[in-house]
């Protein structure tokens, strides 16, 4: 295996795949007294992804981007097999790496691999219902990662709300050496959340994706003004993207921390998630606000 860079020099990231050498490389860079991050990804990377590996550059010595496409989390009919893929061009952006793992699925999953991580009710609302397994899926892979890189901060962004959550429980739950961090969701200058599935779009389909920011926008605005009913927050978010989406999965007021959903008639208290999962054209999009903590002008800056 070739020895990882040395942190304190210009970074070209070394490419590993299969977990042993992995595990090698974060168990040196501890012996060497060195702090360990770990940025779980797919690929397909973006700036929302390169924001990540800034942050855990900022809380880590010696950064680790995984980039795997896991099955398990894709149920039969998604796009699994049509999921972006573009290992050499990933590795070229992850300037403040020192170690991409990028694993086989029979590496992660070898012969005989029967063990999964139950999830519970943090996955039972949201895009459990609608993506049955896929957070099981979520929990085992990133389970499996951090056995790999061991002690760690693990750095994820927060427009996956629910696996974050899911992931922390996870961590907590089975007394894991790992800190868990989320990063606020990135944007593009319009609002559109940053998501690799954004190159499904065509430029009809990207100007309809902006209904999710536009609509979780002027509920933020409400509720900086002071509006609680939780039906009212939820259909001023509901409106814009019924006019434009294929189908609606969920558009969503609940809990921040337990993600239960507040029923229309209830009033909502200092903070609360207000979630969005839809599709335009075929590509499922989602997106949220953690209202009491987001700003409507960190949606959308002209909002």
């Amino acid at each position: 295996m070739t020895s990882p860079v040395d942190p304190k020099k210009a970074r070209r990231a070394v490419v590993v795949t299969t977990p042993a050498e992995a595990r090698a490389a974060c168990d040196e860079a501890r012996k060497r007294g060195l702090r360990v991050g770990l940025v779980p990804t797919m690929g397909a990377l973006h700036e929302g992804h390169l924001a990540l590996t800034r942050l855990a550059r900022q809380k880590a010595d010696f950064v680790v981007c995984s980039i795997f496409v896991n099955p398990t989390q894709f149920g039969p009919n998604e796009d699994f097999d049509r999921y972006p893929r573009d290992l050499e061009g990933d590795v070229t952006k992850l300037t403040e790496v020192d170690l991409v793992f990028a694993p086989s699925v029979q590496a992660m999953y070898p012969p005989g691999d029967e063990t999964r991580v139950r999830v519970g009710a943090l996955a039972e609302h949201l895009c459990g219902p609608h993506r049955p397994g896929h957070f099981e899926g979520v929990a085992t892979v990133v389970t499996k990662l951090f056995g790999v890189v061991g002690p760690c901060t693990a750095v994820f962004g927060k427009k996956d709300y629910q696996q974050l959550a899911v992931l922390r429980r996870v961590v907590t739950d089975l007394f894991l050496p790992v800190d868990v961090v989320g990063h606020p969701i990135l944007r593009e200058p319009d609002g559109l959340a940053m998501s690799s599935r954004n190159a499904y779009l065509s430029p009809e389909e990207r100007a309809k994706a902006l209904s999710l920011s536009h609509g979780l926008a002027a509920a933020a605005r409400a509720f900086e003004a002071g509006e609680r009913r939780a039906g009212t927050l939820r259909e001023l978010a509901y409106a814009p993207v019924a006019a434009v989406a294929t189908s609606i999965d969920y558009v969503t007021v609940a809990d921040a921390d337990a993600l239960v959903p507040f029923a229309d008639g209830a009033s909502v208290g200092a903070r609360a998630t207000l979630a969005i999962a839809c599709r335009v054209g075929k590509t499922r999009l989602i997106d949220n606000v953690v209202l009491g903590e987001d700003l409507a002008s960190s949606i959308i800056p002209a909002f």
